[in-house]
């Protein structure tokens, strides 16, 4: 079975002559199904720009993106959409969700992009809910609900759609110490439980310490690719 993911001498280039840059240089990168990365880097070191190639939401200048064995790299941008839409689920810092809209809502706009019929979105919604502890919070706007809560129903949100893999883009930013953690505890038992690849770019140590992989971008190469030595289990 081929990996989920692999980018093979991926090069992602701005501009042109002395004014190029190279935010990703020749980088090859595989990830397997059910695995938990974290990508970790200075700024301008091309985690979030290898983030978004993953994502498909920015094309490699050069090399070959292959995901479940597909190369994607030369995919219009509605092949990309829809690949995006049945496969991929985003977690973002600020959340993104609609403010004056409830939890239950928010958690089936996926599915009304794919044509889910609404009684069904409603049962899926509702199950994703329950997956990330929000019993009960069905019918509360996003203002209504912390921080931590909010960025539950957008794990939901993510989870909705089944992905085969969730883009988590510092998803504990705009947390405090104590819901960060528990969003890492969610994170990681619905990595265990469900089985789900997870790829999530951070900038903090003891965040990155619940991925099962740590990979450090430097200057859009990859300076280290190994396995957590002192991983958080919860």
């Amino acid at each position: 079975m081929p990996p989920l993911i692999e980018l093979d001498h991926v090069s992602r280039r701005y501009g042109c002559g002395e004014t190029e840059v190279r935010a990703l240089d020749s980088v090859s990168l595989r990830i397997e199904r059910g695995e938990f990365v974290a990508i970790m880097g200075p700024s301008g070191s091309g985690k979030s720009t290898a983030m978004n190639t993953i994502g498909l939401l920015d094309r490699p200048s050069s090399g070959r993106f292959l995901f479940n064995g597909i190369e994607v790299q030369d995919l219009d941008q509605d092949r990309r959409a829809l690949l995006r839409r049945n496969y991929m689920g985003f977690v973002f810092q600020g959340f993104n969700l609609l403010p004056r809209t409830s939890a239950l809502e928010n958690v089936e706009l996926p599915l009304i992009y794919k044509g889910v019929p609404r009684t069904q979105r409603v049962v899926r919604a509702r199950a994703a809910l329950a997956k990330v502890g929000l019993q009960g919070r069905e019918e509360h706007d996003a203002t209504q609900l912390s921080g931590g809560q909010q960025q539950r129903v957008a794990i939901a949100r993510a989870l909705v759609g089944d992905p085969m893999v969730i883009l988590a883009d510092e998803p504990t930013g705009n947390l405090d110490s104590h819901r960060s953690h528990e969003i890492m505890k969610l994170l990681q038992q619905l990595n265990r439980d469900e089985g789900i690849t997870i790829v999530m770019v951070t900038h903090e140590d003891d965040i990155a310490a619940y991925a099962g992989r740590l990979i450090i971008f430097t200057d859009g190469r990859i300076q280290s690719d190994a396995p957590v030595t002192e991983r958080v289990t919860g």
